[in-house]
């Protein structure tokens, strides 16, 4: 059985110290969707939608959520994170998001991958909403992580 190593002894939360953990090199990818209408996509890709121009906006949205996880997402660290990219590609019936989020550190920023996501993926619903409602964010998930004591991983 795996450790939960937020819980102490008693099992209440506490911040994981790092401390004795030597500083590598971390990446992790995340990938997650919305789909919508094709009315709302049409008027992404062309440019249509009055808030303004949806993708850039969710793109710097997701760099900026990326940076700011620990403030988010309690017990996690603050990370120099030393490179955030974040890829909005219009699909058949919405748009994919895909961050990639790099540090030299002492954990991981698979966290701050998929918060980058969440966020890019919230701004879109947020900047289309007024055409489409029934927009749905799904599918949210790591897809690799490289670096640290555990290893490589990548997603089935």
């Amino acid at each position: 059985m795996t450790t939960l190593t937020h819980l102490d002894a008693d099992g209440a939360a506490h911040m994981v110290d790092v401390g004795d953990k030597a500083v590598t090199r971390r990446e992790a990818i995340a990938t997650g969707t919305i789909t919508m209408s094709a009315t709302a996509l049409t008027a992404i890709r062309d440019g249509a939608v009055k808030k303004g121009d949806v993708l850039a906006v969710a793109r710097v949205a997701g760099i900026m959520a990326a940076k700011r996880t620990s403030d988010l997402i309690p017990l996690c660290h603050p990370l120099p994170i030393t490179r955030v990219s974040l890829d909005l590609e219009p699909v058949a019936d919405g748009i994919t998001a895909t961050a990639t989020v790099a540090t030299d550190g002492k954990t991981g920023v698979e966290m701050e991958a998929l918060t980058a996501v969440s966020t890019a993926l919230l701004t879109v619903y947020d900047m289309a909403k007024a055409i489409d409602k029934a927009m749905t964010i799904k599918d949210i998930r790591l897809l690799e992580k490289r670096g640290g004591r555990s290893g490589d991983w990548r997603a089935a």
